[in-house]
């Protein structure tokens, strides 16, 4: 049995391939959108346990994709997490203040991500 579904919203390619592969590794199931818009989409017909989310994407940005998951009935507990290269405090602050539940900095550890993936998991209370 999976330990979560995980939707990894994420344009760059070897990202994201990073990302699948770790994740899926460990245990997760994944699904993938390279832009907000389809992040979004996928936030609410899939309903995952966690999302890792992009800062910079094509179309909307991950703020804005945030909005809009938080903002719909179907989505908006579902913990959804900053993965960005700005890594300087006030990025994370903004992350914090734009109702992101955590952080990830680029470049991505692959050693540390599963657990930092289970930490998110029982943060955000999931299923």
């Amino acid at each position: 049995m999976s330990p979560g579904l995980i939707l990894v919203v994420e344009d760059n390619p070897k990202n994201l391939k990073l990302l699948r592969d770790v994740l899926r590794f460990s245990g997760y199931d994944v699904i993938e959108a390279t832009s907000g818009e389809d992040g979004v989409r996928l936030a609410e017909s899939e309903q995952p346990d966690l999302i890792l989310m992009d800062l910079q994407l094509p179309g909307i940005d991950g703020a804005e994709a945030l909005r809009r998951i938080r903002s719909s009935e179907r989505s908006r507990a579902v913990p959804v997490v900053a993965v960005t290269a700005f890594a300087m405090d006030h990025d994370r602050e903004h992350a914090f203040a734009s109702g992101f539940t955590g952080y990830v900095e680029k470049p991505i550890s692959v050693r540390l991500l599963p657990q930092q993936v289970r930490d998110f998991l029982q943060l955000g209370g999931a299923r």
